[in-house]
């Protein structure tokens, strides 16, 4: 999302989609039915036909895209990194099941995914908890659970966070591009946007599953977010009092938001300068401030260069924190 541009993928603001469960409704059950044990296999798995080990889409909700741990290392060809926006979230998942951190999996926006398994399959659920249902029966977030053939898996709204991520045992195995599989919404590569009726194959399993079945892992915070920032590089560029205001106040997130990055509204932070910077550098976590001194916070899948000056980035983990605010949510920055 460039500092004029609005994306298609907006989240309303405080639109909450009809049959969204309370917060902390989610079944916490360890009987459940869908559940699978630490180190149990779906029966039969090592005789299905490749052909079978596959995940239809159904439905994709406001945006799902395949993401794994992104292209670090071309940005002097022109290629910016991409992959999870909740790096940390796309990581548990895949250790739940079994997989390297390399391997694919699916970004949910908002809740909204619905897919239908090929054949028998481990998943997990991790990221922003959301109601989950397999084949009809309530399922909880951050455990290994399984799909029969041909069972559906749904996710709902979730009740706080952005983000929820879906992995399976044996990754999302599209063709890479770059040496990877991740989908970069502004650049356009990589796989494209997920929709209805995609069939997405399932690679063999490799490695051994952990020892547990349950991830106990805080959910993102629903209240204000406190976030780490360094100045700079362009911090000279603004006035004492602006960099203060930055320190100090709380910005909000406005509904333009997607995985570029987030438009914040709060007090106009003011230039210490007049004119315009070259074209520079842009990274993952970056403040830029346009002219009319709201920052914008740019994400996963931000553009390599702008002109604009960037008052400060955040501390590279808290930029994972970050891409689970929801609009209006208030995000406070610290040192």
């Amino acid at each position: 999302m460039s500092a004029g541009q609005a994306s298609a993928n907006q989240v309303p603001a405080g639109q909450v989609p009809a049959g969204q469960l309370p917060a902390g409704q989610l079944p916490a059950s360890q009987e459940s039915a869908g559940r699978a044990s630490a180190g149990q296999v779906p029966g039969g798995q090592a005789s299905t036909e490749a052909s079978t080990r596959q995940l239809e889409v159904l439905a994709s909700g406001m945006l799902a895209t395949v993401q794994d741990a992104g292209r670090p290392g071309l940005a002097e060809m022109g290629v910016g990194s991409s992959g999870a926006a909740d790096r940390p979230a796309l990581a548990l998942a895949n250790r739940l099941v079994g997989n390297l951190d390399s391997h694919a999996g699916i970004e949910v926006t908002f809740g909204g995914l619905a897919v239908r398994a090929g054949t028998a399959l481990l998943v997990a659920v991790t990221g922003a908890p959301c109601p989950i249902t397999v084949h009809g029966r309530p399922e909880p977030t951050n455990t290994l659970l399984r799909l029969a053939e041909g069972e559906e898996l749904r996710l709902g709204t979730p009740a706080r966070g952005l983000r929820s991520y879906l992995a399976v045992r044996g990754g999302i195995a599209v063709a890479p591009v770059l040496g990877a599989r991740a989908t970069d919404t502004l650049a356009g590569t990589g796989p494209p946007v997920l929709r209805a009726g995609d069939v997405l194959p399932v690679g063999p399993s490799v490695g051994t599953l952990p020892g547990i079945d349950f991830a106990p892992v805080a959910p993102p915070p629903s209240g204000d977010l406190r976030l780490r920032v360094l100045l700079g590089p362009r911090d000279d560029w603004f006035t004492a009092a602006a960099v203060k205001r930055l320190l100090t106040e709380p910005y909000e997130v406005t509904a333009e938001i997607d995985r570029v990055g987030m438009r914040l509204a709060g007090p106009p932070l003011e230039r210490a300068r007049t004119g315009e910077l070259p074209s520079e550098g842009m990274v993952r976590g970056a403040l830029q401030v346009p002219p009319s001194g709201q920052p914008t916070l740019f994400l996963a899948d931000h553009p390599l260069t702008g002109g604009y000056p960037v008052i400060a980035v955040l501390a590279d983990r808290d930029i994972d924190r970050a891409a689970q605010a929801r609009p209006g949510q208030r995000l406070r920055f610290t040192l």
